[in-house]
């Protein structure tokens, strides 16, 4: 009988392994290591994202249960305290590095011309322990962290991510994230900084956010709206020359600032710097932002995100890469056999039988009878 892995390898077999080996030399992450290698880490700490296993202790346990399978998977036994040593001396940027290789091989394929490029920016807050270290304190007795995200609604899929503490405002962990010239990036208020926009604009990026309440817009152009159309205004103008503190705005190109009127009257200022768009493009691309909010929802609700393993900066930075690298091999994974069901379908299907000898391609149909069982079904008919 043909040898059958197990659902678990299928997915690893979409690690870019040879990448992940460069940084692991890179970073010397094994360097001087006797049990626990780095790829055993990482393949224990996926293990724990796609089984649900909520601590070290119940990842030890089941990998020991299937020991046998392990020399399929190019990995051996982890003990919880050497898991939990590893979490925390490792070098973390190993595995952010393995999140941003993964990136670049999930979007091929799938990459459009920089003009028709969307990007949604957005930050989600991750509550931590009390008893965190400093790194993570928010408030007194209060911990937590952000996970910094750029994400492709096209695809799917995030495209980069960036840990902070919680108490790092949403702007300062943007200004560092890399810009793609000429894609549309939509963003909410978090965002608010006119000399980020600039660079933005500088670069020929189409920026949609919004305007807060109080900052005025002086109005050079009134445009007509198309009969019937749900929108409150369509206007061109500049925004302030002067900011807080006296400062010189860095963002002197025009603007167009679009009323969008929600379904409970609530009046939104959208603002882009495209003044040629249709205005109802603009507000379909605000509204898009709804996409980042349904990942941040699904990795949080799917993957183990909410409750952390380890109290370090580098246990938590570690937990949240692995976490997205889980979310790329099941993106990759079903993308690759074409399956029908949806995303959360799938990962409750592998969760169900990781370790399972079953094709990934036959997770929805049900697992085939035994040329005995058969036999013995035909004697009994």
């Amino acid at each position: 009988m043909r040898h059958q892995n197990s659902v678990f390898h299928g997915l690893l077999k979409h690690v870019p392994w040879s990448a992940f080996d460069k940084l692991v030399d890179e970073h010397g992450s094994d360097a001087r290591v006797r049990r626990l290698s780095t790829k055993s880490q990482l393949v224990a700490l996926l293990y724990g994202q796609l089984a649900g296993a909520a601590s070290l202790r119940e990842i030890e346990t089941a990998v020991k249960s299937h020991g046998a399978r392990l020399y399929h998977l190019g990995t051996r036994e982890a003990s919880r305290s050497t898991l939990a040593d590893a979490n925390a001396q490792r070098p973390h940027q190993v595995f952010s590095g393995l999140f941003a290789r993964m990136v670049g091989l999930g979007g091929r394929g799938l990459r459009r011309a920089s003009a028709d490029a969307v990007r949604l920016i957005d930050a989600t807050g991750l509550r931590l322990s009390g008893l965190a270290c400093d790194w993570a304190r928010f408030s007194k007795g209060v911990c937590g962290a952000k996970a910094h995200i750029v994400y492709d609604p096209d695809a799917d899929r995030p495209l980069y991510l960036e840990i902070t503490p919680a108490r790092v405002n949403d702007i300062v962990a943007a200004r560092a994230m890399p810009i793609e010239p000429g894609a549309t990036y939509v963003f909410d208020l978090g965002y608010y900084d006119f000399a980020w926009w600039a660079r933005l604009d500088a670069a020929g990026c189409r920026i949609v956010t919004r305007l807060k309440a109080n900052t005025p817009l002086t109005c050079v152009e009134e445009r007509s709206l198309p009969q019937g159309s749900a929108l409150a205004y369509d206007r061109v103008g500049f925004l302030p020359a002067r900011q807080a503190a006296a400062r010189a705005n860095p963002f002197q190109d025009p603007v167009r600032e679009i009323g969008v009127v929600l379904d409970d009257g609530k009046l939104l200022r959208v603002v882009s710097n495209d003044l040629d768009a249709p205005a109802d493009e603009i507000a379909a691309l605000y509204k898009r932002r709804w996409a980042i909010e349904l990942f941040f929802r699904w990795v949080k609700q799917t993957l183990k995100i909410r409750h952390f393993i380890g109290r370090s900066e580098n246990a938590v930075r570690i937990q949240i890469a692995v976490a997205l690298i889980a979310y790329l091999l099941l993106r990759l994974a079903k993308d690759t056999a074409k399956l029908s069901a949806s995303l959360l379908a799938f990962a409750r299907l592998v969760r169900a039988n990781i370790m399972h000898r079953r094709d990934i391609h036959a997770l929805l149909k049900p697992p085939k009878q035994t040329q005995e069982s058969t036999r013995q079904l035909a004697l009994n008919l």
